[in-house]
């Protein structure tokens, strides 16, 4: 292979999608583990904790590797696969390993079913969205959506719920039974994640957006106050993301591209 036609390779927003694959790799650990503590006789509660936190880590990683790609100018073919592969492991095996470890090994064979089906839809969505990027005829304005449910944002919902309900539960250390909503909702987003419902991708929001400092300082306290209160923000976060797919198509143009950060046409 020629110099030239070597894939380009930039170190700080693969680092990034390292810190991601880490992530999702100590996830799977802190989940076996879990498993062989129930074994064991014990519960496992400490880990599938570690394991949400890890998911949510890999979540603030994925975010983090595509805003400094395009900041400076360093997206590339080998960074989206990278990323790809690194999505697959954190917030499509984790999930459904995690979701498999708290409730679905009830249901024996329909448990691993639903559990495959989400890793399913994750990767079908991952390519056909490498698909489209690497398409020549891609629109810039078709970069400012995804077409289907993120699968960060699949694996953050669902990683930052159970949290939520580990807080609720947190006197009996389990998780009671709003843990059997944990696989509709799995299998809810594996759909929705092939979709044909648009969410934006807030492209357009980095660090040379110019905002007022009021909207500035509303995001900074939003994200301490998310910090402080990691136990249930993060779930409503993504929450709110969902719903708003739903929401977009009937709101104005102009109320749209203000939230999105998107410059009018």
């Amino acid at each position: 292979m020629s110099a030239s036609n070597e894939p380009k390779i930039y170190l700080l927003p693969n680092l990034m999608t390292a810190g991601n694959l880490f992530c999702g790799f100590g996830a799977l650990l802190q989940i076996v583990e879990a498993g062989q503590i129930v074994k064991s006789g014990g519960t496992g509660i400490v880990n599938v904790h570690q394991a949400i936190l890890f998911i949510l880590g890999a979540c603030l990683f994925d975010l983090l590797d595509g805003r400094l790609a395009r900041l400076g100018g360093h997206e590339s073919d080998f960074g989206r696969e990278f990323d790809s592969l690194a999505d697959i492991v954190s917030f499509g095996i984790a999930p459904a390993m995690l979701v498999y470890e708290i409730v679905l090994r009830d249901f024996a064979r329909t448990g691993w079913l639903i559990a495959f089906f989400y890793l399913l839809c994750g990767a079908l969505r991952l390519a056909r969205f490498n698909c489209s990027s690497a398409n020549p005829d891609h629109s810039e304005e078709s970069r400012n959506y995804f077409e289907g449910f993120p699968i960060p944002a699949a694996a953050g919902l669902i990683g930052s719920l159970t949290l939520f309900l580990l807080w609720m539960d947190e006197g009996s250390r389990a998780i009671g039974n709003w843990k059997y909503a944990l696989p509709p909702l799995m299998l809810f987003l594996s759909f929705l994640m092939f979709s044909r419902v648009r969410y934006p991708s807030f492209k357009g929001v980095n660090w040379r957006t110019q905002r007022s400092i009021p909207r500035f300082l509303l995001i900074i306290v939003l994200l301490v106050f998310s910090v402080q209160q990691y136990q249930w923000m993060p779930a409503l976060l993504f929450f709110l993301y969902l719903c708003y797919g739903f929401v977009r198509p009937f709101l104005s143009l102009r109320l749209r591209n203000e939230i999105e950060e998107e410059e009018e046409e």
